[in-house]
């Protein structure tokens, strides 16, 4: 399932928590895969969209707002075991490979404490590592 064309090595695809971005090539550790973009806005501006989930902080004073859905990096999920991270350098946000991708393979990163805290905490983490991690849990519970 692909929402739109996108370039690069990778598909929008229904994931595990609902959309997300695949890889359909293997990209190698250290790749660069997609650049996080949007409209760039003031910190004021941030209190006033408080309840949107895709600000991105760059700096003190600016926040990437990466809501508009041609912001292909959008559908890029948290994991607690990710397998891309994103970097901050001029203005910019990129996300690179930090391990060897496969095809198919789900494109993650760490979205951080805060974003943890506020959004993905309070609901429970529903990524395969911690997924996982519940179900031995519960397995060696007995329930």
């Amino acid at each position: 399932m692909s929402a739109k064309p996108s370039e690069g090595p990778f598909r929008i695809g229904k994931s595990e928590t609902g959309l997300g971005l695949f890889a359909t090539d293997v990209i190698e550790k250290g790749s660069f895969i997609i650049e996080y973009v949007g409209p760039k806005i003031t910190i004021e501006e941030v209190e006033r969209r408080r309840n949107t989930r895709y600000l991105f902080e760059i700096n003190s004073r600016w926040t990437i707002d990466g809501s508009p859905r041609w912001n292909t990096a959008r559908y890029i999920n948290h994991s607690c075991r990710p397998n891309a991270q994103a970097t901050i350098s001029r203005g910019k946000i990129r996300i690179k490979a930090i391990k060897r991708i496969k095809p198919g393979d789900e494109i993650t990163y760490n979205y951080g404490k805060n974003y943890f805290e506020t959004f993905i905490k309070p609901i429970g983490c529903k990524c395969r590592s911690c997924e996982q991690k519940r179900a031995k849990q519960a397995e060696q519970a007995g329930v």
